[in-house]
């Protein structure tokens, strides 16, 4: 594996280093001590598989508050999306930028995205499915979003927006006064 550091602090994408020979390949998707070494040290908890039919759909921006934020380790298995994570972490100096990447199933990248960050996706094709690795249960309650089209973020889409649940399209915007969450 390959990590590579991106604009965020703590985020990396990961190129995996595939052995391929004529049966077809082989490839790593985690080692704690490869991970140990970018300051990895919790446990994967809860692996979440999801499948979306259309093509521009949009889920997110998701995270889970403090004391249940989670750190998320995501791969593109079929088809391919535009990733994207925000930064929301109190008194970071990339508060609330994102970085987006594109991750499918051609390029086998992987993203790892630390506490303290929403997440969301747009499909680049139809049927794409990814898989989640998380380091915290799921806590309902505890979840929270930021709008896809908020204007203090910014982000560029790549497509218009086809499909959004009625519940992302109903996180509140941002304002000048939202300070982040904080990270012990």
């Amino acid at each position: 594996m390959i990590f590579n550091k991106t604009p965020l602090q703590g985020a990396y994408s990961i190129d995996l280093s595939p052995f391929e020979d004529e049966r077809g390949l082989f490839a790593r998707t985690y080692c704690e001590k490869e991970f140990q070494a970018i300051g990895h040290h919790k446990n994967f908890v809860q692996f979440n598989h999801s499948r979306t039919i259309y093509k521009g759909t949009i889920r997110g921006l998701h995270y889970q508050n403090p004391p249940f934020a989670e750190i998320k380790l995501i791969r593109c298995i079929k088809g391919a999306v535009y990733d994207v994570l925000v930064d929301i972490r109190k008194n970071s100096p990339t508060f609330l930028q994102y970085f987006g990447i594109e991750l499918s199933e051609q390029n086998m990248r992987m993203i790892y995205i630390p506490e303290g960050f929403a997440h969301g996706f747009q499909t680049l094709e139809d049927y794409a499915e990814l898989i989640y690795h998380h380091t915290a249960f799921y806590s309902p309650g505890m979840e929270s979003g930021l709008k896809f089209d908020d204007e203090l973020l910014g982000i560029n889409w790549p497509l218009p927006p086809t499909i959004i649940s009625k519940k992302d399209q109903q996180h509140p915007p941002l304002n000048k006064t939202f300070t982040g969450i904080e990270i012990g």
